[in-house]
């Protein structure tokens, strides 16, 4: 197979969900409703708490950084999706999938730092609650959201220079609807046992050491809950928490669910289409959970549902 050098390589072509002519305006009017569900409830929910000094708590302001970056995680793959779609097009620039998967990562890293960080927070409040803003002071949780982004930023960096390094061959064809690591990888023609090495132990020391970090919390939390006497108490103590409880089960849930359908399926394509569960769905119902399960939120009729208050 002829072999050319990376800086040689211009463009990738992205294959997409489907190459079914007829499924193109379906796919295009599904993700451009997703995106826009997306978009704006994660707004309306940074909105309700720049808007509201009674949501200035930290609870809140690690909520409002997590819509953020589910805005920003949902933006860096469905509009070139829409785009190419639109444009008949499935066309990306070099640098421009470079870019992509840089920020993929990112504000998937992200994801995954500020609901394990969310998590402490909720241990704080319901096994510290004395403690609790002495602990989670505005100093404290300026630290702790400067160290999710400095290892996101560090991590996904790392990936992207090191893909950067590799030599591709004249197969160029992506079989995602975007530039995801592992089907870069796979297209290049160089050695890759330094980048996959990277990807196994980025995946075991920042993926699953704050999986362990939520589960300890969460264990601790469950034990202090079990502690208080009345049903109602429980109830109340629980509540707190529910909402976040909810949001991690679907991101690792989804995020689990993929790795294992594309090791068993060894399908690319299949691939692809389960990855939009994390990549689209994961953020789309995010708003949906704090709004349903969140008291505060539902009081102040924020959130784009008006759900009545319980």
């Amino acid at each position: 197979m002829e072999q050319r050098n990376q800086s040689r390589v211009s463009q990738f072509i992205l294959l997409g969900l489907s190459e079914v002519g007829e499924l193109q305006p379906l796919l295009f009017w599904l993700f451009f409703s997703m995106y826009l569900i997306t978009f704006s409830g994660n707004l309306l929910i940074i909105l309700a708490i720049v808007m509201d000094s009674h949501l200035h708590t930290p609870m809140y302001f690690f909520l409002s950084n997590l819509s953020f970056v589910d805005i920003c995680f949902t933006s860096t793959t469905v509009p070139k999706m829409l785009l190419n779609i639109q444009t008949q097009s499935k066309v990306i620039t070099y640098e421009g999938c470079l870019s992509q998967m840089y920020f993929f990562m990112l504000f998937g890293g992200l994801d995954n730092f500020l609901l394990t960080v969310m998590a402490y927070d909720r241990f704080v409040a319901i096994c510290h609650p004395l403690y609790y803003m002495v602990i989670m002071n505005p100093k404290f949780c300026g630290i702790l959201l400067l160290a999710c982004w400095l290892l996101s930023v560090m991590d996904s960096l790392l990936h992207d220079l090191m893909v950067f390094q590799l030599s591709f061959c004249t197969q160029l064809e992506i079989p995602h609807f975007f530039c995801e690591l592992k089907q870069m990888i796979q297209l290049a023609c160089s050695d890759t046992f330094l980048n996959n090495l990277a990807i196994y132990l980025a995946s075991g020391l920042l993926g699953v050491l704050p999986l362990i970090g939520i589960l300890f919390s969460y264990s601790r939390i469950v034990a202090s809950i079990l502690k208080i006497s009345s049903s109602g108490g429980q109830y109340k103590a629980f509540s707190t928490c529910g909402s976040h409880l909810s949001v991690v089960s679907l991101f690792y849930g989804t995020g689990f669910g993929v790795y294992l359908s594309s090791t068993a399926l060894r399908n690319s394509r299949a691939s692809a289409i389960a990855s939009v569960m994390y990549t689209v769905v994961t953020p789309m119902l995010n708003p949906f959970i704090y709004g349903l399960r969140n008291r505060d939120l539902k009081q102040r009729g924020r959130i784009y549902l008006s759900i009545p208050s319980s």
